[in-house]
């Protein structure tokens, strides 16, 4: 899949997938859900371990 191809599917932009890729850009635990999901059919499972 290209960035363009999953920026259309999460509803952002070529270039913010590509900075996030780059580790140029922080990426937002929502957004982060949004990629995994729309974009990969996945699901995002968080766990907080003390």
């Amino acid at each position: 899949m290209t960035q363009e191809e999953l920026a259309k599917k999460v509803d952002t932009n070529k270039g913010y997938i590509s900075r996030v890729e780059n580790n140029i850009k922080d990426v937002r635990v929502s957004t982060l859900q949004k990629i995994i999901e729309k974009g990969f059919d996945g699901h995002l499972e968080l766990a907080i371990k003390m």
